[in-house]
């Protein structure tokens, strides 16, 4: 047993946990936990290419994609492999049960965002974007009742649908701003992983909405209203999610670090990544002003 994951997954992290199963002459690994245990766990499958079994018991959804993300003192990277995609997953709605609501809230939000963005991503098909929609719709309905009632099976099931919907369109198509922006706020300034998803993901969308009508059309038929960016951030304020990013430890002169290390190199994105938008955006995000297109 190796109880030692941590957010945005570490490599030093890894590295002792290769030890242990190096010492256990490990032949396969069993990953009870969040995304920062399964994302260990890919990072040893990774090096190893032994086995996984994986057990989440949040919503993120990291065990359906074949994508690991590692940080060191340079800050995170990310890289696709089917090396670190598990091989058997297992859901248990039970050990769901005991998720804190507030923690229920920001993991579903992160697995939405996975959904949104493939539906504007560069290589977006017909097939994912079906399976997007239905992830989408399935927070949207789910996390209401799981924060009325966080013993509702049904609503915890429903969650459990989502987070592997979403996961699975993470894992067939391309990322965009969103991602790099939580990849940089989370690998250069160690905001918390989901908590800083739940943040940006209506301002991410704010941003690229005028470029890309018809997902957010999608993603408002989805969540049922009549605004995608609006009808998330209200979304999220019924919730009682986190809005600020300054409330997530972030500090306002960073922002143009970000912005900076965004730029530098960004990912693909429907609308062109510039400089004083994105600072614009992400000061928004800041202060947890209302998302603006």
């Amino acid at each position: 047993m190796h109880a030692a994951a941590v957010m945005h997954t570490p490599v030093d992290v890894t590295e002792a946990a290769l030890r242990v199963v190096k010492a256990l002459d490990a032949d396969c690994i069993v990953a009870l936990g969040g995304g920062s245990t399964i994302g260990l766990s890919k990072a040893v499958a990774l090096r190893t290419d032994l086995p996984q079994l994986v057990v989440p018991t949040t919503y993120a959804g990291s065990e359906a994609t074949p994508i690991l993300g590692e940080t060191t003192d340079a800050g995170k990277t990310t890289r696709r492999d089917l090396k670190v995609l598990p091989e058997v997953i297992l859901y248990d709605v039970e050990l769901t049960l005991t998720i804190p609501p507030a923690l229920s809230v920001t993991s579903g939000l992160n697995a939405m965002a996975h959904a949104v963005e493939s539906l504007y991503a560069k290589d977006a098909n017909p097939l994912i974007s079906m399976v997007a929609e239905q992830g989408i719709t399935a927070f949207a309905r789910a996390l209401p009742r799981i924060v009325a009632n966080p013993q509702d099976l049904e609503a915890r099931s429903e969650a459990l649908y989502g987070a592997w919907a979403c996961g699975t369109c993470l894992g067939a198509v391309g990322m965009a701003l969103h991602h790099k922006l939580c990849h940089v706020l989370g690998g250069s300034f160690q905001l918390p992983h989901a908590e800083t998803h739940a943040v940006l993901l209506p301002h991410a969308m704010a941003y690229n909405a005028p470029a890309v009508p018809e997902a957010m059309r999608r993603v408002a038929q989805a969540l049922g209203c009549v605004d995608a960016v609006q009808g998330l951030h209200q979304l999220a304020l019924q919730l009682s999610a986190p809005t600020r990013l300054a409330d997530l430890g972030m500090k306002v002169w960073q922002v143009d670090q970000a912005v900076e290390r965004a730029c530098a190199s960004p990912y693909w994105n429907p609308r062109p990544v510039e400089a004083e938008p994105l600072r614009r955006m992400l000061l928004n995000a800041f202060h947890g002003r209302p998302p603006n297109s």
